[in-house]
């Protein structure tokens, strides 16, 4: 019955895309967390651009994937509009790849031994390798290779399923002739391009092209006008990705338009003139899965070439179609967020190492703000101004900003599947922004101090000014120390951090018992000691948090790493670089 054939056809279709899926997720976790960040780093020129568009998209196995990626490095500012010119066009071609990789689907046995190189006996076998690597191995490696032999083996069994469906129809008069009508250059690129839009991939559309041509009643003729309308609708699901991106990233999803359109436009133009004129006898040609997808890399391959060197002019037309907004509009669209924050790429949520690197980058910033924040709040205890005072309010209050957007975009990024070495880092920045919003907000708290003490005109003795100066000194360099360890990810800083710690705890102690006794010798009024007392217990506190942050980098560079036991050693068993480091501080920070 056609219904059976249709609903078999249609299936065959839902395990081919989910097999490249597959296939493609698995491939992209094998070549390693940093696949989407070398895209990002070397893209210094168009062609080398062009290159790792076509290097990704075959490790990927989807166009699609690789400029939505583009889209969000130029949508957050990462990437200039003109290196994702060349990206786009890049992953144009690598997107052929697919094509290679389904025609394993037409390898058939003859009889006897032979038959063990048929498609079937050959998906079973991976099938079996992929499901036991995927389920029955612990390493992390193997169950992402069982996961591409897994997506392959689907891919083979959808590719069988189509090609098996279609039979039936082929017997059909109306299904050839339908078949015959696509020879019209017109009416072909109009169903290739409404089949692509419909699917959502332009190398699934091709592989079942290559589906139907292992059934011999597709022609050169009707294959290759589908072909130019799949190549066109494939930039459906790029525009539609960029649904809500900036000016920029609206351009970068209208370059992988234009480049189809183009391409389409001149390959078919100049063949069909040519063809007019010698009629070329490949035009009856019956296609194969294996001359599908020469064609298919042959044209794209010839786009490439064609349109690589008016990278510049694509990038013209682009930027004339769509016009830059007035700065007020642009400005309000940003809704005044900090410019890190407002950066922070929905797009990247995908791609787990992006967001996680845009993160970082984001924490940075923070922790160079808070760091500026607490030295703005000391220059208040020596001169108060009220312009001072209100800086630090505005900096406290960003930081609260800051904590909040980060921790919303890391809790998303934690939803996705992760490496251990990625959900290692999504546990330190959860806790790193936190640590870096209470400091921020203990600068406020000695901000309040330095107002009181303005205001109500309190004068320490000399000895309590000595104290503090040495303390705030102290402060400035745990501070300095962790925010410089963070921001360049240097585990050999964070070493340091621990011993002055300690030394600043040791510090703090020694300061109460002092002001206790000038309390007793009546030479500090009560009045100032709870200034005092509020000063030594934010400076504390500060330091606590310091300390999370260092502690929480060395978790993430060790393995097996135990927090409670690495302070506890710290602090009991005193090894020779702690010593080191804390005889080093107590020679400098004495009171």
């Amino acid at each position: 019955m056609l219904a059976v054939s249709i609903i078999a056809f249609f299936g065959g279709i839902a395990l081919f895309l989910f097999g490249i899926t597959l296939m493609g997720d698995g491939l992209n976790k094998v070549a390693g967390d940093k696949l989407e960040l070398f895209l990002f780093n070397l893209t210094s020129n168009a062609f080398k651009g062009m290159l790792l568009g076509v290097g990704v998209t075959a490790v990927v196995q989807s166009s699609t994937a690789t400029s939505i990626m583009t889209i969000g490095f130029v949508n957050s500012g990462m990437m200039k509009f003109r290196q994702a010119v060349s990206i786009i066009l890049g992953s144009i071609l690598g997107t052929s790849i697919t094509g290679w990789i389904v025609c394993l689907s037409a390898i058939q046995g003859a009889s006897g031994w032979v038959t063990l190189l048929s498609t079937a006996t050959i998906t079973g076998i991976v099938a079996v390798i992929g499901i036991y690597l995927r389920k029955f191995t612990h390493s992390q490696t193997k169950n992402q290779v069982g996961e591409i032999l897994m997506g392959f083996a689907i891919l083979m069994y959808g590719m069988t399923a189509i090609t098996n469906a279609v039979k039936p129809f082929c017997e059909t008069d109306s299904f050839l002739n339908f078949l015959s009508a696509m020879a019209n250059p017109l009416l072909g690129i109009l169903i290739g391009m409404a089949f692509t839009a419909l699917i959502q991939s332009s190398a699934a559309a091709v592989g079942i092209l290559q589906a139907l041509a292992m059934t011999g009643v597709l022609q050169f003729q009707e294959a290759f006008p589908m072909l130019l309308g799949i190549a066109v609708g494939g930039a459906v699901p790029v525009l539609i990705s960029a649904l809500g991106a900036n000016i920029n990233g609206v351009r970068t999803a209208l370059v992988h338009l234009l480049i189809d359109i183009f391409g389409a436009l001149i390959c078919g133009v100049v063949f069909y003139i040519l063809n007019a004129i010698f009629s070329f006898p490949i035009m009856s040609l019956t296609m194969t899965a294996v001359t599908m997808a020469l064609m298919n890399t042959l044209f794209r391959f010839v786009v490439v070439v064609v349109l690589f060197p008016c990278v510049g002019l694509l990038e013209k037309m682009a930027c004339a179609i769509v016009k830059d907004k007035p700065e007020v509009e642009e400005a309000k669209e940003k809704e005044l967020l900090p410019e890190p924050v407002a950066r922070l790429e929905q797009r990247f949520i995908q791609h787990p190492t992006l967001a996680l690197e845009q993160s970082h980058q984001a924490i940075d910033a923070m922790a160079d703000l808070t760091r500026q924040s607490l030295q703005d709040a000391f220059d208040l205890l020596h001169n108060y101004t009220d312009e001072g005072f209100q800086k630090v309010r505005k900096a406290e209050k960003e930081v609260d900003i800051y904590e909040d957007k980060l921790g919303a975009y890391i809790v998303q990024i934690s939803a996705r599947e992760l490496t251990k070495k990625q959900n290692e880092q999504v546990y330190e920045f959860l806790h790193s922004i936190t640590d870096f919003e209470r400091i921020s907000d203990h600068a406020r708290n000695i901000a309040e101090c330095a107002q009181e003490i303005h205001e109500k005109d309190i004068i320490f003795s000399d000895e309590a000014n000595h104290e503090l100066s040495v303390l705030r000194e102290a402060i400035t360099e745990v501070v300095s120390l962790a925010t410089s360890a963070f921001i360049n990810s240097d585990l050999e800083l964070t070493t340091r951090v621990e011993p002055l710690e300690e030394l600043i705890d040791n510090l703090c102690d020694e300061m109460k018992n002092h002001h206790v006794d000038r309390l007793q010798r009546g030479e500090c009024a009560l009045e100032k000691g709870f200034v005092f007392n509020d000063l030594i217990t934010n400076y504390e506190r500060i330091s606590d948090h310091c300390s999370n942050i260092a502690v929480g980098m060395i978790e993430l560079g060790s393995e097996n790493f135990d927090t409670h036991k690495y302070l506890s050693s710290l602090k009991k068993m005193k090894d020779v670089t702690f010593t080191k480091y804390f005889d080093e501080y107590r020679e400098r920070f004495s009171i």
